[in-house]
């Protein structure tokens, strides 16, 4: 009792009371802070598979967008190349023909012409002009309606309502006076997806077909002409020797003979000369 009555004794086991309760306190707090800690690093190491799922499906989008880009990028520069290739063998065709080709855009106005349309046309650089100014009065003749339309109408007309016109042969004019026959085409040009794009004229120089068909049909004329002038010749020949046969008298048969020897020379004359292409018209012989 005394011991409990002293205030030394009572101050210690206060201390040592407090102590104790300290160090619980102290070691409850520890293990709190140690399970929870655990238990955070738990949760946060989690499933390996689980978490580098995200990741990697990210990275394999990713992959897979460059790749279609690669992909996408080569097309691209295939296509331009394979479009510039047919560029240029569209401009070396066009070059190379022997048909002029011009073509006119929806204003009416030469986008783009080869050098034979410029040969043909007289012109050394058409772009920039209408089809009245290339064409001027030059004119069609329709073949369906035989009704004559100028070119520059024909095309206006291609453009705004996708006609097509066509004339074998037609007389045009070039800017040096030099007269020409020409075969024109117009007819409109359309896109790959159906868009008009404008008129292309096809012209084609028929002028020298045209002289060749001329003279042949002067030779088959002066041909026929000839060919009645020998039968007369030769019949007139034949009497000059029949009546050779029935004369008796020796001068009448010396000029029968001459005129005889004078009409086949005369007719050889002519058939060499004809037949040489000679320039003097054996119809004004034989006149």
């Amino acid at each position: 009792m005394k011991l409990l009555m002293n205030p030394i004794f009572l101050r210690m086991a206060g201390l040592a009371a407090g102590a104790i309760f300290a160090f619980l306190c102290g070691f409850l707090l520890i293990r709190h802070l140690r399970r929870r800690l655990q238990k955070e690093r738990t949760l946060g190491e989690g499933d390996p598979a689980t978490d580098s799922f995200p990741l990697h499906t990210y990275h394999a989008v990713i992959q897979q967008l460059k790749q279609q880009k690669h992909e996408l990028q080569a097309l691209q520069q295939a296509e331009r190349r394979r479009a510039k290739t047919s560029e240029n063998i569209s401009g070396a065709v066009l070059s190379n023909l022997s048909s002029g080709v011009v073509f006119f855009n929806l204003h009416g106005l030469v986008k783009q012409a080869n050098r034979a349309a410029k040969t043909i046309l007289g012109f050394a650089s058409p772009s920039g002009m209408n089809a009245q100014e290339l064409f001027r009065n030059t004119a069609l003749s329709t073949a369906s309606s035989g009704v004559s339309i100028k070119v520059a109408d024909a095309v206006a007309s291609s453009v705004k309502d996708a006609s097509r016109f066509r004339d074998e042969e037609t007389a045009y004019l070039t800017p040096n006076n030099q007269q020409r026959v020409l075969d024109i085409t117009v007819s409109p040009v359309y896109a790959g997806n159906g868009e008009l794009l404008g008129a292309a004229c096809l012209v084609d120089d028929r002028t020298d077909v045209a002289r060749m068909r001329q003279e042949r049909q002067l030779q088959g004329e002066i041909s026929a002409e000839m060919a009645l002038q020998l039968r007369n010749s030769i019949a007139l020949i034949s009497e000059y020797a029949r009546s050779m046969t029935r004369s008796r008298d020796p001068g009448q048969c010396e000029r029968l003979a001459n005129d005889i020897r004078a009409e086949a020379e005369h007719i050889e004359r002519t058939i060499g000369g004809f037949l040489a292409g000679a320039d003097h018209s054996p119809v004004s012989e034989w006149a």
